[in-house]
């Protein structure tokens, strides 16, 4: 009498825990090398203001009047973005929309207040090395927010579906470690480029 074998496939596996594995790994990789590139867009900063002529930067003292807000609002937005991270530990579905919105909210308004700021400069990239250094520096950091932003979003879309949990947690990890590694990036581009002028440098 023939017997017939079921064969029962294991259940997949949900994924790394604790927020560790290949992707937690590629996007260490990642965050790595882009900041290496801003590395040598900040030395470069340095190194021509070290060996310029005086009056190397335009101004003695750039105004803070949009930038100051817009980094903080920026920082804030990585509390955000934490406590959205908290949300999907906890399994509280609210708390991670409700981050994950204003953080998006957040880094939306920074980008356009970044655009404004860019229209009130009275030098372009043409006008000088420094010119040249400030726009590349500020317009990689923002290609870098778009991406940023893509990200929170795409997280929020996959969050209101469900498809996050206290142990399938590592897309959502990986997308606010890549949001707080653009907001220490601009923290360093904001004192490079608008605190170390009004402390002498490169004047």
């Amino acid at each position: 009498m023939a017997e017939t074998i079921v064969a029962r496939p294991k259940a997949l596996q949900i994924g790394p825990v604790e927020g560790r594995g290949i992707g937690w790994n590629g996007m260490v990789c990642l965050i790595a090398s882009e900041a290496m590139l801003f590395a040598f867009l900040l030395f470069s900063y340095y190194y021509l203001g070290a060996v310029g002529q005086r009056g190397w930067v335009p101004s003695s003292a750039p105004d803070l009047t949009l930038s100051l807000p817009d980094t903080l609002l920026l920082l804030a937005s990585s509390v955000t973005a934490w406590w959205a991270e908290q949300g999907v530990r906890k399994e509280r579905k609210g708390q991670a929309l409700a981050g994950l919105a204003v953080t998006f909210a957040m880094g939306a308004v920074f980008t356009a207040v970044q655009v404004v700021e860019w229209g009130e400069k009275h030098f372009g990239p043409g006008s000088s090395s420094f010119g040249a250094l400030y726009f590349v520096t500020t317009a990689f950091h923002m290609a870098h927010v778009v991406v940023g932003l893509a990200i929170i979003a795409a997280l929020f879309g996959w969050t209101a579906r469900g498809y996050f949990s206290h142990v399938r947690l590592i897309p959502v990890s990986n997308g606010v470690i890549y949001w707080h590694f653009v907001d220490a990036v601009w923290l360093a581009v904001f004192a490079t480029y608008y605190l170390t002028p009004r402390l002498g440098f490169g004047t």
